[in-house]
């Protein structure tokens, strides 16, 4: 369906339907603006293009896209890549740097739009859920390391390789930690950590801004050398075609097409994990359209890469969301933020958001997934932890990480599929053909060779079939006929 929400516009002829999407957009609203900010400075960018990016693509991802409850908008792991490609622009003048954030948006809706509108969705499935683990692990680390400095209130000295960055930064903060911002962001993880464990109702990201704002603006947080969000331009962002050269698209592609992929991975594994509550049907390649759109209307409207969050999902379903109106409801909030709640912004302090940002990545960590890998497939847990190793390695630039993983999951299945298991048969007492080596005694002839290839027959072990029989044939020099049962071979 090109027009999804047409499939449940009529729902809100219902009272309650529209109340509890009103409810559930407003409660994923008081997370989502600050997240919005955070994951922005996250991304290199002042904190109001994350409220850009949090308007029109999350209106339009809901009214496109397949998923009824996915809240889309920034997220940590699309941030830092689109840190690591804009971060070397960096020098570049502030707005030229804007303007490369929102070219980076349009590439990556160009190519889900693409993928979407030529069905090609299924191409997302040859990067393996094991690779994705690994990946998601390695990022969340250094997402969560990457806001040391902005926490402890020392300036990063970039490096080419993340942990020398990390390393410079805690040297730095041992000799010159900022102590009134560190008190402050400390303030925030445990107003933030506290109300989960205790309060989970009450909305501890809201909370710990409104919190540390109102003590920012009381002590003088900003006269005592503290770095607040600041001024936020007033109204909405302008509709705009970002001016850029084929140079700088070039040198873009490669991470949009990246961010592009893993951005709706992201984004459908959310979808797919809500639907099996909603018993909703999911369309990947309209889900691959309404977020493809979604970051083309953030280029134009002065935003960044966006995609879905799992965070801010879980809270729209527990809400009690039952349409995309809810993602519109929660845009119409983001809007009346931009129109007359931005002053209040001000007095922010820059550490609250490098708290909100470490709180919502610990959840992203989980080792325990690639335990699981490696116990269920060894080619697995290998391909996860070497994608892990790698992002960790090759950070910031993540995209090397994933390709070295996605290379690596390639080679061990064709290693896989070259060489299938093999098995000698055997007649058992009711007359079947059974694996000698399951069943060890079973009678054979010594005329009749039979065996089973365990596995597709393509060009890649073909060799490795004749092989087999060749082999066996010499093994028995009176047989006089090969029996092969290919209930494995398509």
């Amino acid at each position: 369906m090109m027009v999804p929400y047409l499939g449940w516009i009529g729902e809100l002829k219902n009272p309650q339907t529209v109340r509890a999407d009103l409810l559930a957009g407003i409660t994923v609203a008081l997370v989502l603006i600050p997240q919005s900010m955070a994951y922005a400075q996250l991304a290199s960018l002042p904190p109001y293009i994350g409220l850009y990016a949090s308007f029109i693509p999350v209106i339009l991802a809901a009214l496109m896209g397949s998923s009824r409850q996915l809240a889309t908008g920034p997220v940590a792991v699309v941030s830092l890549m689109a840190a690591a490609a804009l971060q070397p622009l960096a020098a570049s003048s502030p707005d030229e740097l804007l303007m490369y954030a929102a070219v980076m948006a349009l590439l990556v809706g160009v190519f889900q739009l693409a993928l979407g509108l030529f069905r090609l969705g299924v191409l997302v499935d040859f990067l393996s859920h094991p690779v994705v683990v690994g990946f998601t692990n390695g990022a969340a680390i250094i997402i969560a390391t990457s806001q040391i400095s902005k926490l402890f209130g020392v300036s990063a000295h970039k490096s080419e390789h993340h942990y020398e960055t990390v390393w410079s930064v805690l040297v730095d903060a041992s000799q010159n930690t900022h102590m009134s911002t560190l008190l402050m962001g400390l303030l925030a993880l445990a107003i933030m950590i506290l109300l989960k464990k205790f309060l989970p109702k009450v909305p501890g990201v809201l909370t710990a801004v409104v919190v540390t704002t109102v003590l920012g603006y009381v002590i003088g947080f900003e006269s005592m050398g503290g770095k607040v969000v600041g001024d936020i331009p007033k109204g909405l962002p302008s509709l705009s075609t970002p001016s850029f050269n084929f140079e700088v698209v070039l040198q873009l592609a490669s991470t949009a097409m990246t961010i592009a992929l893993i951005g709706f991975m992201e984004a459908i594994a959310i979808a797919k994990a809500m639907a099996t509550q909603t018993r909703q049907r999911l369309d990947t390649n309209q889900e691959l359209v309404g977020q493809g759109l979604a970051n083309i209307a953030s280029g134009l409207f002065q935003g960044y890469p966006v995609s879905g969050s799992f965070s801010r999902s879980a809270v729209n379903i527990n809400a009690g969301a039952k349409t995309g109106m809810s993602s519109v409801f929660t845009a119409l909030f983001v809007l009346l933020t931009l129109l007359f709640l931005t002053p209040l912004l001000y007095h922010l302090p820059q550490a609250v958001l490098a708290a909100i940002i470490i709180m919502a990545v610990i959840g992203l960590v989980n080792f325990q997934a690639v335990k699981h890998a490696w116990h269920a497939n060894r080619h697995d847990g290998i391909a996860a932890v070497v994608t892990f190793i790698a992002t960790l390695a090759f950070a910031p630039h993540l995209d090397n990480g994933i390709m070295v993983g996605a290379g690596l999951a390639l080679v061990l299945f064709l290693m896989r599929t070259m060489k299938p298991r093999v098995a000698q048969l055997g007649r058992y007492k009711d007359g079947t053909l059974r694996d000698i080596s399951v069943n060890p005694g079973l009678p054979t002839s010594e005329h009749v060779v039979a065996m089973r290839f365990d596995g597709q027959l393509y060009f890649a072990n073909v060799s490795f079939f004749e092989d087999t029989v060749l082999t066996a044939l010499a093994d028995h020099p009176k047989a006089t006929y090969f029996l092969v049962v290919g209930d494995g071979i398509n």
